[in-house]
């Protein structure tokens, strides 16, 4: 599909003030991209002669955002409507013969609707062909106007119609294609009769068929695809829908989601065949995952690449990192920076892995820190183990070699190095370099005192505060009753008070 007589224009001044937001309502996000990138994707398979799109509020970000895809950006300033954009941009449109103008903030639109919407307006060789869609309640959209014939004699706004108007339900989606050697006189002759002052595409629409030029339709098969984000629930809706489209796709190409409605895929995830996404996972950016893999509940994966037969466990923090194939990892472990996993290594709870390599066969299986090291083939690392690779001012690496056994509770004081077939025994701080084959004990030899405890509870005077309870009872029965007098001694005594 080539298109050099056309040009596209992306309408992206606006603040959105409705957004109540300090950023510009193009650079929001929505299904994992800004919307005005969403329309500049879809209006790049068209292959047109320019893509320009019109900037005004955070212009330099906007121009951030769309300039690296090949689109241009022209400047509006002051914003005085969507007329004058399209007159701003009429210098970087050039020759081109045809205009597409969309608005930067639809971004549900299709490419295979733009090529239908050109398509139509070529055919039917219009002045103006403009994108409607059918809709059960078509509040707050302009209403579509035709004639007893079915041609369009004008778009009326939500704010103008009267009770018949405001029955009908074919909108406008404010996309249009224009023929601009129609356009250009027609919106030299608008004037900004308006609330706002401003000048307005639709008017020009109006002119046109005023003058007895064509104005045709395209209406939109999806009526979503016209979905603008001028309110913080519209941009949710909008995200919910292309999250829908994304998870449909993968499952059409066998992947298995279990409560896909939980799944969050952004749109440049590639996904093989045969894996399975429990509920919970998100798969963000440029993320790519083998056949056959298995992403537990609760995981987050962004940037990263999986080989074939993957395992993550529950709840793991991946980003930026390599998984090959056969490995495994989690649950609660976190990949980062570069961490990179070759066939059938392991790593397990609450493991971090931060720009290290961990050859075939390592293990890491238990609560360890690995930064910039690298590990060699079938090593195991024991639980505890740390790599201290910062010393305050820089990072320095760790190399440990192969078939090396290091003990829990280690750490390693980098830069050093562990040689092939080493031990390390558990709890040993090594700042030396340990040679192949050696075993590294780096830690204070164990003394111990029998009776030690005992001799300083009893110089305390607290021996009593280790009874135990079958000492208390004994203590206990040897306690002596308590003496009473006889009650005959009693007696004896009121009778002597009696004589």
């Amino acid at each position: 599909m080539r298109n050099n007589d056309c040009a596209v224009v992306v309408l992206a001044a606006g603040k959105g003030t409705r957004l109540k937001s300090s950023l510009a309502k193009v650079l929001h996000r929505a299904g994992g991209r800004s919307l005005v990138e969403h329309v500049v994707r879809a209006a790049m398979p068209l292959k047109p002669r320019a893509i320009t799109v019109v900037v005004g509020h955070q212009a330099e970000d906007v121009a951030a955002v769309v300039e690296p895809l090949g689109a241009a950006t022209v400047l509006q300033q002051p914003q005085n409507g969507t007329g004058h954009a399209v007159l701003v941009a009429r210098r970087a449109i050039g020759r081109a013969k045809i205009a597409v103008v969309i608005p930067g903030d639809a971004p549900l639109v299709r490419t295979e609707t733009l090529a239908n919407l050109l398509r139509t307006h070529r055919n039917g060789n219009a002045a103006a062909t403009i994108l409607t869609a059918m809709l059960h309640d078509p509040t707050g959209y302009g209403r579509i106007v035709r004639r007893g014939d079915g041609r369009v004699t004008g778009i009326v706004e939500e704010k103008s119609t009267d009770e018949e108007t405001r029955q009908i339900n074919e909108v406008n989606s404010s996309l249009y294609c224009f023929t601009l050697e129609k356009l250009w006189p027609a919106l030299a002759k608008l004037r900004p009769n308006n609330v706002h002052r401003e000048l307005y595409l639709t008017d020009a629409i109006a002119l046109l068929n005023q003058q007895g030029d064509a104005v045709l339709t395209e209406v939109a098969t999806d009526p979503h695809e016209i979905l603008g984000c001028n309110t913080r629930a519209e941009l949710a809706e909008v995200d919910r829908l292309f999250r829908a489209r994304k998870r449909a796709a993968v499952m059409e190409a066998g992947v298995t989601i279990y409560m896909p409605q939980s799944v969050l895929i952004d749109p440049e995830v590639e996904i093989g065949a045969d894996t399975i996404l429990d509920p919970g996972v998100q798969l963000l950016g440029r993320t790519r995952i083998g056949a056959r893999c298995k992403i537990g509940t609760g995981s987050i994966l962004t940037d990263t690449v999986l080989g074939d037969d993957v395992v993550v466990k529950p709840h793991c923090l991946i980003s930026a990192s390599r998984l090959a194939n056969g490995t495994a990892v989690g649950p609660f472990a976190h990949l980062r920076d570069g961490a990179t996993l070759l066939p059938g290594a392991r790593v397990g709870n609450f493991v971090e892995v931060k720009k290290s390599v961990l050859a075939n066969g390592v293990k890491a299986m238990h609560l360890s820190y690995l930064g910039d090291a690298r590990i060699g083939a079938k090593t195991n690392i024991g639980a505890g183990t740390i790599t201290c690779n910062y010393d305050g001012r820089q990072k320095h690496p760790t190399f440990i070699g192969k078939r090396v056994f290091i003990g829990s509770d280690s750490a390693l004081v980098a830069p050093v190095r562990i040689g092939d077939g080493a031990y390390v025994a558990a709890g040993s701080t090594i700042t030396e370099n340990v040679p192949a084959d050696a075993l590294g004990i780096a830690r204070g030899r164990q003394v111990v005192k029998p009776g030690w405890a005992a001799a300083r509870r009893r110089e305390s005077g607290r021996e009593g505060h280790r009874d135990t309870e079958a000492q208390r009872r004994r203590k206990a029965k040897r306690k002596p009753a308590r003496k009473t007098r006889p009650r005959v001694k009693k007696r004896t005594a009121r009778r002597k008070s009696r004589r």
